[in-house]
């Protein structure tokens, strides 16, 4: 007893210095945030490039410039900010689990919107559906070991070790982490998001070579899913906001007057 409150002491103290931001970095906005509200639809991955110690770890091990993903599920009634802005967001942060946020907490950070090709609406809703039902889920703050491989911005981890390093927590379902719940999420309807591949030889082909063999694909557990890999998807769509709302490059206002 006096153990497991010791550890969620530590780990409780861990989070809270690896989820503060890092002093004067700033990630910078490419898109405008009206352009954002007005591309983005229930059912897309907004990935973010976060500016916390965690974050840059995070970035270093997929070698990405995502740190963080969260889905928007469009306005969650009884959710709202002091301003009236409803919650649309569906997001797990280390201490402080699953929670709901505006679509304005982002306003000014780099982020894309990565989009599920084909997937029809009923099957988006599901999906969303799936991640509103986890809300109020926490992480298990007495994994200190997990949350000491995050101390080090840039870790010595061999490559091919780094994905197994980023699955954080005890394996609880309770538990969840920004990749995880959205992974699951899809995986609820059956919607793939970046399955592993391995090539096997073709028991049917008539040649025994490199060109007889195929290629099967297998469902990745869902603590291993990063913010990067819906970038890198096949299956979703890199969604630009500037170019959805009609960009014109005439139109842009260079601070050289006559130039071009």
């Amino acid at each position: 007893m006096l153990i497991n409150k010791a550890l969620d002491f530590i780990g409780k103290r861990l989070a809270s210095y690896l989820t503060a931001p890092i002093a004067d970095f700033r990630p910078a906005s490419t898109t405008e945030f009206a352009h954002l509200q007005g591309a983005i639809r229930p059912g897309d991955v907004l990935l973010i490039e976060g500016d916390t110690r965690i974050a840059t770890a995070i970035k270093y091990l997929t070698q990405s410039t995502w740190s963080h993903s969260a889905l928007y599920v469009g306005p969650i009634g009884g959710r709202v900010e002091p301003d009236g802005e409803p919650h649309s967001l569906i997001e797990a942060f280390l201490g402080d689990g699953v929670i709901s946020s505006p679509l304005s907490k982002y306003k000014m950070m780099h982020a894309r919107i990565c989009r599920p090709v084909g997937l029809p609406v009923e099957e988006r809703a599901k999906a969303v559906q799936f991640a509103l039902a986890r809300l109020g889920y926490q992480y298990d703050s007495k994994n200190v070991i997990d949350l000491l491989r995050y101390l080090l911005p840039t870790p010595p981890v061999p490559t091919r070790f780094r994905r197994r390093m980023i699955a954080l927590g005890s394996g609880d379902p309770t538990r969840a982490i920004c990749s995880t719940l959205i992974a699951q999420a899809f995986q609820s309807v059956g919607y793939p998001i970046l399955p592993s591949v391995e090539s096997v030889d073709d028991p049917n082909s008539p040649v025994k070579d490199r060109e007889a063999r195929k290629e099967i694909l297998h469902i990745r557990h869902y603590s291993l899913f990063t913010p990067r890999d819906f970038d890198i998807s096949p299956y979703f769509a890199v969604v630009k906001p500037t170019i959805e709302a009609g960009f014109d490059y005439l139109k842009i206002p260079w601070a050289r007057a006559g130039w071009p």
